[in-house]
């Protein structure tokens, strides 16, 4: 009997007969467990996928550890969601491990290919199989299912026509104690269908997915099931040997790798930002942004310098010197200064004015009240200030303690309009990204050295 099947990623499934009318009611809370590891799995697969993809261009095969170690992370996905909320087919519960389990009720398998196509490679997880996408995004849709999607990792549990059919198929079991087995092979082959996709689009196989659903629990074609995984020398001899140990290994690897390049990346920007982003007066500053409100102020609260720790953590030796440009909008006389939290709050108490909440994207909290008492210049609290027509430029060193920035007409009047911009010169950024740099390098390495020996040995076989 043939064993062989059209498609080289093969996914079984078998439905209990003896399933709880309510248990699927719970398996949210039970399936908790497996999302925290399906978690740190993807994480690492995410990893190993970029390093698959490397090889592939360069050697034109798939390192045999990683292979099965992807490979295993979407059999345990598969598991989960058959257990789950992706099909509800079985109430035992899934084991945690990456091996095949040949009695469990869903099995999972790929074949390894000898060799892969190296410019392929680089274009079909993401250009030739967008039809698919497409198609498993209006047939799957927010099913429950584990994924790579944009940059992150995402699980959902309902949404799609996976999750509709599953839901109906959970009612009916609650009522009638039994699944309806038309509802089981559509849910089956939906999920096949998904499944042959993430095997391509992980780069397991060349062959193009088939426009093809393909219902019930076995695949077309093939009239035994699949082999159970070899046992004592063959399973010796075979690659994919991940032990608990080296599983948790290849994990850490790649939180640290992923760790490093995000270090690496903000580095990268620092230098380049404190290379080419800095003015002729050697600021840091950011665009031009409008600020109005109908009341007497604008305020940008919660300046806070700490004093704890050594001096070269003092926000005056890592931002350097401020500086604040605003210009009215009416060309009419602006005052800005900047005082102490608390006298400005003591100022400002009763007053009618705006709390600007963001810098970059203004948003505004409205404290209503009447006028000021005195323009604001007659204030002796200010650390610094400036007043007149045209542009007013203030230049600040912050010292220690709570400040807020305030910007009024000089004559405290209502209607407050200019546009605005802060830079500062931020001393500290060449060494701020020489550190991040340094530090992701080191992370890196740990990272890729935890990688290379878990793979190493898992390549090794079994132990």
């Amino acid at each position: 009997m043939s064993t062989e099947t059209t498609y080289p990623a093969r996914m079984e499934a078998r439905l209990d007969t003896d399933l709880s009318r309510w248990l699927w009611l719970v398996k949210w809370v039970l399936l908790i467990p497996h999302v925290i590891v399906l978690v740190f799995l993807w994480l690492a697969f995410a990893v190993l996928w970029l390093v698959a993809l490397v090889a592939i261009v360069f050697t034109g095969r798939y390192p045999r550890a990683i292979f099965e170690f992807n490979v295993g992370v979407l059999r345990w996905t598969w598991r989960v969601s058959y257990y789950g909320y992706g099909a509800l087919g079985t109430d035992r519960y899934p084991p945690f491990t990456l091996a095949d389990v040949p009695d469990y009720p869903a099995r999972y398998e790929v074949a390894y290919p000898e060799s892969l196509s190296r410019g392929l490679a680089l274009v079909k997880w993401w250009l030739l199989a967008i039809p698919h996408y497409i198609v498993v995004a209006l047939l799957v849709g927010g099913g429950a299912w584990f994924g790579w999607r944009q940059g992150h990792l995402e699980w959902s549990a309902g949404g799609g026509l996976i999750g509709i059919l599953v839901l109906v198929a959970g009612v009916v079991l609650l009522f009638s104690g039994s699944y309806p087995g038309g509802i089981f092979d559509l849910v089956v082959g939906l999920n096949r269908w998904a499944l042959r996709v993430a095997a391509y689009a992980a780069l397991l196989t060349d062959d193009y997915p088939p426009f093809r659903l393909d219902l019930g629990g076995a695949e077309p074609g093939v009239t035994a099931p699949l082999p159970p995984p070899p046992s004592g020398p063959a399973a010796r001899a075979r690659p994919g040997g991940w032990t608990a140990g080296r599983v948790v290994a290849v994990v850490v690897g790649a939180l640290l790798s992923l760790t490093a390049m995000g270090l690496v990346g903000g580095g990268g920007v620092a230098l380049w930002a404190d290379a080419a982003r800095r003015d002729a007066d050697g600021f840091l500053t950011t665009p031009t942004q409008r600020f109005a409100t109908g009341g007497h102020a604008l305020v940008e609260e919660g300046i806070d310098v700490r004093v704890q720790g050594p001096n070269w953590l003092y926000a005056s030796a890592i931002v350097g010197e401020v500086r604040l440009r605003v210009t009215a909008s009416s060309g009419g006389p602006v005052f800005v200064g900047i005082g102490p939290q608390a006298d400005v709050d003591r100022y400002l108490a009763g007053v009618a004015h705006a709390t600007v909440r963001d810098f970059a994207h203004p948003r505004y909290g409205v404290h209503e009240g009447g006028a000021p008492s005195t323009p604001p210049g007659d204030q002796r609290f200010w650390d610094v200030s400036s007043s007149g027509p045209g542009t007013m430029t203030l230049l600040w060193e912050p010292p220690p303690g709570s400040w807020t920035i305030v910007v009024m007409n000089e004559d405290g009047s209502a209607g407050v309009d200019v546009d605005a911009d802060i830079g500062a010169t931020v001393p500290a950024l060449p060494w701020i990204g020489v550190g991040l740099l340094a530090g992701g390098a080191v992370l890196l390495a740990g990272g890729v050295l935890l990688l290379v020996l878990a793979a190493r040995r898992a390549a090794a076989g079994p132990r």
